[in-house]
């Protein structure tokens, strides 16, 4: 696995570990589960890393926080060029079953609303916004070409965030990182399931909702959800007036078994699992 030192990687990893895997890691960076400490642009350090392996999980990447503060080429050598790279020496050395952790963040410019909220499906054509969505969609390309059986993973928002944020978010557009982790070992062990697939959360929402959610967004949370509502109320919490997106997982949910677990519900119901919710150990 790459990028096992960071949130993701590392979450991946542990969840990986628990369903019993040994996990080979590798990262630029120390970490627990990190097995090798290196560059993936380093071939002698890819090669160390697919010896002897069955699946690999690419986590590893540039993201969007350094957008604007590393050069366009960095981004394209890293997210790009070593991913190409890593396929290749995978595919020499056998690997059966390749992950890519890819991002929502794709779909840049279609996630602005027009006169609806955005119901966000894997029909939804990807319009990149800046140099972060560019490569990690043409490294998506070259996961999916490639003659290694692949799931590429588009997974939502799941940063930690302040918990008004977060609640407000895990409406409709974040997802925990129990989830994302169980995603990923759940795609990583059907090898038969081939394809892109959106992972988010569990919302009270329906595409026939995305109107009304543009309009008026806090009524139609009273209505769907009106535990959430009175959860939000009670700690003085507004409801957001206009909801743009809405992430849909169903694609995930029939190819491969995922059920997003976490819900805002359950995190207002329970304020201390904020940090559980957004924790990586």
């Amino acid at each position: 696995m790459t990028g096992t030192s960071g949130r993701v990687g590392n979450a991946v990893a542990r969840e990986l570990e628990a369903v019993g895997w040994r996990i080979h890691g590798v990262d630029r960076s120390p970490g627990r589960r990190t097995t090798i400490v290196g560059d993936l642009r380093d071939a002698t350090v890819r090669r160390a890393l697919v010896q002897d392996a069955d699946i690999v999980v690419h986590a590893a990447a540039l993201h969007a926080p350094h957008v604007g503060l590393v050069d366009d080429a960095e981004f394209r050598a890293v997210n790009i060029d070593a991913t190409a790279a890593l396929l290749d020496d995978a595919g020499a050395a056998g690997v059966r079953r390749f992950v890519y952790i890819s991002s929502t963040s794709v779909y840049g410019h279609a996630l602005v609303p027009a006169d609806r909220a955005v119901w966000v499906d894997e029909e939804l054509l990807p319009q990149p916004r800046d140099i972060y969505d560019e490569t990690k969609l043409a490294a998506e390309q070259l996961v999916a070409s490639s003659s290694i059986s692949s799931a590429i993973l588009r997974i939502a928002r799941c940063f930690p965030e302040p918990l008004p944020v977060w609640a407000t978010r895990l409406l409709h557009r974040s997802v925990s990182l129990t989830d994302v982790a169980t995603a990923t070992a759940a795609a990583a062990l059907h090898n038969a399931v081939t394809g892109t697939f959106n992972i988010a959360g569990r919302y009270p929402f329906t595409r026939a909702d995305c109107v009304a959610l543009h309009q008026d967004a806090a009524e139609v949370i009273a209505e769907r959800a009106p535990q959430v509502a009175a959860a939000f109320h009670d700690r003085g919490w507004p409801l957001p007036r206009r909801i743009d997106r809405v992430y849909d997982s169903s694609a995930a949910t029939n190819a491969f078994g995922y059920q997003p677990s976490e819900s805002v519900l359950r995190l207002l119901q329970e304020p201390e699992g904020e940090e559980t919710l957004n924790s990586a150990e």
